[in-house]
């Protein structure tokens, strides 16, 4: 069986798809550099940014290698406190891709199953979750993320809001990005419920929950794959907006974003490389999350094909 599996996997429409655009495949390379620069960054990158007895505020600054001045131990440069930007990079891409990971894994949980209940059960229930996606859509993902960090701020104080800020931004951006989930579920879980396997489903005495999670969740989880490929890109903007606002991940545990903040003091002064580096490579990470979301988009819908 496995056998099996690999060969129908090998000879399917969505690899012959992959392998024919180029591009595609190099977003794939490039994310997968990404993610295993995050991953393994403690093996990878030469010097460990929140470890202090190994930052010297002598190095502080420094530009990268090829200038005058450089420090071969510093392949990018320094910031402000002695910290190596490429290391500070991947240990940044780590915090900015657990941000965008769980924060569309949450979403995609709260928005898959209102999707489904709304677009099987119908009636007032559709009703009042579709009412509530509607108001939600009304405000955009920072003013949200803004809104739960003052509340977070209000009940938690400034000292146990930053222990807390991780998991405080992934809240405030899963809130944010449910509703597309949901109201796409729903649409698809509309065609799906009057299909004849789902009335024989119901002819045999099987409950409601579970046709919802056995038959129709299946086949409506193709368009949630895209949704949630291009969700991470949009997630980790938006942490990264965040971060540069000050709102997001503290200087403390910097992410991409909170990196291109401190960078941008010295932007002007010189120091280019140490918001120019984080910034080039959130920027090449969330295009290659976007270029792949639009392929898998192309690949799973044979209208588009």
């Amino acid at each position: 069986m496995p056998r099996g599996r690999l060969a129908r996997a090998l000879d399917s429409d969505i690899l012959y798809s992959f392998l024919r655009s180029k591009v595609t495949i190099l977003s794939a390379i490039v994310t997968l550099v990404f993610f295993a620069g995050a991953a393994f960054a403690p093996w990878i990158a030469p010097h460990n940014p929140f470890d202090l007895a190994t930052i010297s505020i002598l190095d502080a600054r420094l530009p990268p290698l090829g200038m005058e001045y450089s420090d071969p131990r510093f392949i990018l440069g320094t910031d402000d406190q002695g910290r190596d930007v490429f290391s500070g990079i991947l240990y940044g891409a780590r915090i900015s891709l657990a941000v965008g990971f769980l924060s569309v894994f949450f979403a995609a949980i709260v928005g898959v199953m209102l999707g489904l209940i709304a677009g099987y059960v119908g009636g007032k229930v559709d009703a009042v979750i579709m009412r509530i996606a509607e108001v939600q859509l009304t405000f955009p993902a920072i003013l949200i993320a803004l809104l739960v960090d003052g509340v977070a701020r209000a009940l938690f104080g400034n000292l146990d809001r930053e222990r807390f800020a991780f998991w405080i931004l992934v809240f405030s951006i899963a809130l944010s990005f449910w509703v597309q989930f949901a109201r796409t579920v729903r649409g698809s879980t509309l065609v799906e419920r009057n299909k004849e396997y789902v009335q024989a489903a119901r002819l045999i005495g099987i409950p409601r929950f579970l046709i919802m999670i056995r038959h129709v969740l299946p086949n409506v989880i193709g368009p949630v794959l895209v949704i949630a490929t291009i969700n991470l890109g949009l997630a980790i903007i938006t942490e990264a907006t965040l971060s540069f606002l000050g709102v997001g991940i503290p200087p403390t545990q910097p992410s991409l974003g909170t990196l291109v903040r401190i960078g941008n003091d010295f932007l002007f002064s010189g120091e280019w490389w140490i918001a120019m580096f984080p910034g080039f490579a959130l920027a090449v990470l969330v295009l290659a999350v976007n270029l792949l979301g639009d392929w898998l988009r192309d690949a799973l819908n044979p209208k588009l094909r």
